[in-house]
């Protein structure tokens, strides 16, 4: 039986609270008013009194309005028949197509029992060098791309979309812009990979509480997915939007604020996402990707500070390109001795060179003259720079590290290199 209350005690923006019993936390209900009906959802229950952050807003509600409690969280439908399609933060369809029907799901559920996990083991390719040579993305993985607004971090993610070596893609986008969210449309659209791609979309124009829907939703359609043994990709953007968004209900709630004025429980909230990140025993994989902007371009902002305390490393974006000083991919080291022989030498040889390129950068800008080391290492630089950082840059694996090999044998002799002599005789190009 439903639970059904015909008074609303108070209404504080978007947050209508009604005296209730035997309702639990997240619990979904039906407000009915002049305006129609409304979904609400249950976020916080103090003695008899439930609070519920309604949908689509609670502008126009009066005190005389009826609540109908529906016995379960937010679920939402799962089948094959989702992939290609686009939905708004809250699961209808924003393509203008049907109603999605199939087994339904429940979203916001706990993470996989760790008993069911296996160790990460396998690469996913992106045909970024940045990415798959020098800080490698592997299945289950959870990494944030830390940018500060204005970077493309959107773009980036959409290459990533178009070029992953994965089965589905799970786009989930918070507070975006109308335009990015037909950006991403139109690129998946056009390059034929949306129909391996299911969107979940929340416009800055759309109710604050499906911004919040969103990583949920995202995550148990792809545990689904994952579970009929497919290896699936998750890209977020932004969560810095979904941290404001908890904030947001926080200030309706007139809950003590934390750093910031973020609500205290900000961790355990990013943490219950990203932790949804597995690679199952037996069956497929989830992997997440998501776009974390900085303000004011700070490390320390409590939303990137906070998840660099759960995720497993991170991409830092600066200046249109992936930083490689700061960017840390931790579970790099599971799979780059499983590709090619070849690829950690030029992974570690590669960086240290750059980064004797940064410091002669700082020389000549203080007016120091330059030695022929330190033109041989300005023109690795701007090579290096050009070839591999530059996000155009579109290339498998193995043909980045050949290029790898050919950038270095332009600009050095072999000694200067410090590769291991090994790897030197066997890869490094022969003159003709």
């Amino acid at each position: 039986m439903f639970k059904v209350y015909q008074r609303i005690d108070h209404i504080a923006g978007n947050v209508v609270h009604v005296k209730a019993s035997g309702v639990t936390y997240r619990e979904l209900a039906q407000i009915e008013s002049r305006r129609g009906e409304s979904l609400a959802q249950v976020i916080r229950l103090q003695g008899e009194e439930a609070a519920l952050q309604v949908f689509a807003g609670a502008r126009g509600f009066a005190t005389d309005a009826r609540t109908r409690f529906l016995g379960h969280p937010m679920q939402v439908p799962f089948s094959e028949a989702l992939l290609g399609r686009t939905f708004t933060g809250s699961a209808r369809p924003r393509d203008r197509g049907p109603l999605p029907s199939g087994q339904l799901t429940m979203i916001g559920g706990p993470s996989v029992n760790p008993a069911k996990r296996i160790i990460p083991r396998n690469m996913v390719r992106t045909g970024i060098p940045m990415i798959d040579v020098f800080n490698t993305l592997v299945e289950s993985q959870k990494l944030p791309i830390f940018a500060r607004a204005g970077e493309p971090y959107n773009p980036l993610l959409a290459r990533i979309a178009l070029q992953a070596e994965v089965d589905v893609i799970i786009l989930g986008g918070m507070g975006l812009k109308h335009d990015d969210y037909l950006f991403f449309r139109d690129t998946l659209e056009e390059s034929g990979a949306l129909a391996r791609s299911v969107l979940y979309i929340h416009t800055a124009a759309d109710p604050v509480v499906e911004c919040l829907l969103v990583p949920d939703i995202c995550l148990a359609v792809a545990e689904q997915f994952a579970l009929q043994n497919r290896r699936v990709l998750v890209l977020l953007t932004d969560m810095t939007n979904f941290a404001d968004a908890l904030k947001e209900i926080a200030v309706t709630m007139e809950q003590v604020p934390s750093t910031r004025g973020y609500p205290g429980d900000l961790y355990s909230q990013l943490a219950a996402r990203y932790e949804k990140a597995v690679d199952f025993d037996s069956a497929g994989s989830i992997t997440i990707l998501a776009a974390t902007t900085m303000p004011g371009d700070d490390v320390t902002h409590p939303v990137p500070d906070n998840t660099g305390y759960i995720t497993e490393g991170q991409f830092y974006l600066r200046n249109g390109r992936i930083e490689p000083f700061g960017s840390l991919s931790r579970l790099k080291q599971m799979v780059n001795g499983k590709t090619r022989e070849d690829h950690r030498g030029i992974m570690n040889g590669m960086i240290q060179l750059f980064a004797a390129y940064r410091e002669t950068l700082e020389k000549q800008s203080m007016g120091f003259r330059m030695s022929a080391w330190d033109n041989k290492l300005l023109r690795y630089g701007a090579r290096f720079e050009k070839e591999m950082m530059d996000l155009s840059v579109n290339i498998p694996l193995e043909a980045a590290l050949d290029l790898g090999w050919r950038i270095l044998a332009d600009c050095f002799e072999p000694a200067e290199t410090g590769i291991p002599g090994r790897l030197l005789d066997k890869f490094w190009p022969r003159k003709m």
